[in-house]
């Protein structure tokens, strides 16, 4: 609705110039919104404020012209023009209807899949090796996989690419210090905890000098190919992978072994990427260092910034590798969006990455790259989110806890489900709870974790919308009746079909800006006008008419549908009961 309004709008304007009403070179950007009050319609625009000074006209009087010339049909009932010369257009009750009844048959539930389909690589989670997955991966992990599955819905191919940590000088000391756990064990090692592991290493580098020579050692075996280093650090790779992998699946997140494209993978093409630059006159040495020079990016003097992408000791920097990435999510793949979800610290780092790929003709200016940047998670104190001690929290220990609670919360239901069922609903709920708290909230901006307002039935929660779900769901075990044609009868009805023929909006929104939030913006008032509708319009009791009481199943399953689909896009089970 909101795109036809806005090419009626386009029209309307083209007639204009024609007339010359409206001088030839206006450039005018039409914007159409939705409307928050009923009162105003059911969307807006502010064309006629636009074209003031251009026409050298009162708003009001251009709106006069523009709605005489919007012809009332099938899809609009009414226009209003407000206040200084707004225009509210009304949709008609039957174009609701008739949308509606479509978007049910409609797999999609009415979302345009993408005009030009993309390859789209995500870079998101990126743990590293002998490290657990703490609690400041999850913003990451979460957020990326929820645009990775939105995007993947509207039809492009979706790269998951997670960048793990796998490569550098620490891995010397990791190699030795499994090697020394192996023959103490005498047996292969699992590794429970992969903290433990990493600082019993750097004991043994710091205070044992035998050690730390062996470790120096391993480095350069590693770096060079030996055979017998690498396949200790595959065995670190292997144990550190298959932990993250359980986490992966507790939280119902899409990465599979398959997706690890890690800082390994492109360590060969450092040395020749490098070369190139220096070959090609775009990098040269500065006091042993090899330099990159950006004119976008300027020192306190002025003077294009240096960009360091070799050491003067021969070593690479996350730069290099960064540019690296770049280079080979385009060739490799043909990738024509590059998303890195990383937090806002990165901002920098990887605009200078990209210009420098950019420079080089690795990128192609029609490939487009985003920083997916995202706040930091913070405690109640509004100090980073810590242990009571200060210490790290494991992501593990964090889900732990959800479910933990997620089980008291739910101990005084009686749902009548057998403890299997129950232990499916906790897990679900404790799940959605942490993941939800997360991507409702704009990503750009810091965000309290609190476990009280995220583990509730009450607000703008996953445990809210799984059970406003389930309420749905519950209407349909309670009668033999089906959906049948919808026809509103109350206002309660119109206002859900308009937010219904919205979905398709929210989700293609969403995905252009990578920002997972303004779906569940979308959710918690679709359920929310679902509870009014449900209130106000019953749906089984025995004086309701037949063919009010189909029309309103159709209602009920619409809402279910888009609920059931747009949480699992954000990789959110939905529950049949609770």
């Amino acid at each position: 609705m909101k795109e036809y309004i806005q090419n009626l709008l386009t029209d309307i304007v083209s007639g204009l110039k024609n007339e010359k009403l409206l001088p030839e070179n206006t450039q005018i950007r039409i914007m159409v919104e939705n409307t928050k009050d009923k009162a105003h319609g059911d969307y807006a625009s502010n064309i006629a404020m636009m074209l003031a000074r251009p026409m050298q006209k009162k708003p009001q009087e251009i709106a006069l012209l523009l709605t005489s010339r919007i012809p009332l049909n099938d899809r609009i009932s009414r226009v209003e023009i407000a206040g200084p010369g707004f225009i509210n257009f009304f949709a008609s009750k039957e174009f609701l209807e008739n949308q509606v009844n479509s978007l049910l048959k409609d797999p999609l539930l009415g979302v345009k899949p993408a005009r030009t389909p993309e390859t789209v690589v995500i870079d998101y989670s990126s743990p590293n090796v002998a490290k657990e997955m703490a609690v400041h991966h999850i913003r990451s992990t979460v957020i990326g996989d929820a645009v990775a599955r939105i995007l993947e819905f509207l039809g492009n191919r979706v790269i998951r690419a997670n960048h793990i940590g796998d490569w550098g000088t620490q891995f010397g000391m990791l190699i030795a210090c499994l090697e020394k756990k192996e023959q103490e064990h005498a047996s292969s090692l699992e590794l429970a905890d992969l903290e433990a592991f990493y600082r019993e290493a750097k004991k043994h580098y710091d205070e044992d000098p035998e050690f730390a020579e062996k470790a120096r050692g391993y480095v350069v075996k590693l770096q060079s190919g030996d055979e017998y280093c690498r396949s200790m650090w595959q065995k670190l790779v292997k144990i550190t992978m298959d932990q993250n992998q359980d986490i992966y699946r507790r939280l119902n997140i899409s990465l599979s072994e398959k997706d690890v494209m890690g800082e390994s993978l492109y360590n060969p093409m450092l040395k020749p990427l490098v070369d190139d630059l220096i070959n090609r006159g775009l990098a040269r040495e500065d006091q042993g260092a090899i330099v990159v020079y950006l004119n976008t990016f300027k020192d306190k003097e002025g003077n294009p910034r240096g960009v360091i992408v070799r050491k003067s000791d021969g070593g690479y920097l996350y730069t290099t590798t960064d540019i690296a990435c770049a280079k080979y999510r385009w060739e490799h793949f043909g990738a024509k969006r590059i998303i890195v979800f990383a937090d806002s610290r990165q901002h920098e780092h990887l605009l200078m990455a990209w210009d420098i790929a950019r420079m080089a003709g690795y990128l192609p200016d029609d490939v487009l790259t985003e920083h997916g940047s995202f706040g930091m998670m913070l405690g109640k104190d509004g100090k980073p989110f810590k242990t009571r001690t200060g210490g790290t929290v494991k992501l593990k220990e964090l889900l732990d806890e959800a479910e933990n609670r997620a089980r008291e919360l739910m101990s005084d239901r009686n749902d009548g489900l057998s403890p299997e069922e129950k232990n499916s609903v906790v897990h679900a709920v404790a799940m959605g709870a942490v993941k939800y708290a997360d991507l409702s909230k704009n990503r750009t901006t810091d965000y309290i974790f609190d476990w009280d307002n995220m583990l509730t039935f009450d607000g703008n929660t996953a445990p809210y919308l799984q059970y406003a779900y389930s309420r749905i769901r519950s209407i349909f075990r309670k009668t033999s009746a089906v959906p049948g044609a919808i026809k509103i009868t109350a206002p309660e009805e119109e206002n859900l079909l308009l937010k219904f023929i919205k979905f398709s909006e929210v989700v293609n929104g969403a995905a252009e800006k990578a920002m997972p939030h303004l779906l569940c913006a979308y959710l918690y008032e679709l359920a929310g006008l679902f509870m009014k509708f449900y209130e106000s319009c019953p749906v089984l009791k025995s004086d309701v008419p037949e063919d009010v009481r189909q029309s309103r199943l159709a209602i009920a399953e619409c809402a279910a549908r888009i609920l059931k689909t747009g949480l699992g896009l954000l990789g959110i089970e939905t529950l049949e009961r609770m």
